[in-house]
């Protein structure tokens, strides 16, 4: 899937957020951030957690980290994320330009309360060389997410 398949649901659902390519990697949060000139606190990170037989995604600023008490509060277990081969099998994504649009299967996204405090974040757009531009509510909606607070952030 990858870049391509995020373009073409993009235009098949009307979604003008800008997709942005790049000629150098993008698929840590300091190179996005590099590649991008902003702070990596702007980078929406995409990970890939085990729930069950499937996964979840779980999308956080770029300082955040995840708090295993809170994870497991909020999900009931253990904050395992999926190894890479899987997380492409799921996804159709490679790891480092995970996204969470256009999934090769569906799949539960929740977005972390860190990105709440910027007006604009930067996912990937699905190839560890590209990113979406858009706000954390519009990502909200186009993903059908959930709100939670499972991440602390970095000092």
């Amino acid at each position: 899937m990858g870049i391509y398949e995020v373009r073409k649901y993009f235009n098949e659902n009307c979604i003008f957020e800008t997709i942005i390519e790049f000629d150098v990697s993008s698929a840590t949060v300091e190179l996005a951030a590099k590649a991008l000139g902003v702070a990596p606190k702007r980078i929406a990170k995409t990970l890939t957690f085990q729930q069950g037989e499937s996964a979840i995604l779980l999308v956080a600023a770029g300082d955040a980290r995840v708090d295993n008490r809170k994870f497991r509060e909020t999900f009931g277990q253990k904050a395992k994320m999926l190894p890479p081969e899987r997380v492409n099998e799921l996804t159709g994504h490679p790891v480092g330009g995970v996204c969470p649009f256009a999934l090769e299967h569906p799949l539960k996204v929740y977005l972390d309360a860190s990105l709440k405090r910027f007006d604009t974040v930067y996912p990937a757009a699905g190839s560890p060389a590209s990113c979406v531009v858009i706000t954390p509510d519009r990502l909200q909606t186009l993903t059908d997410a959930k709100w939670v607070d499972v991440c602390n952030i970095a000092q």
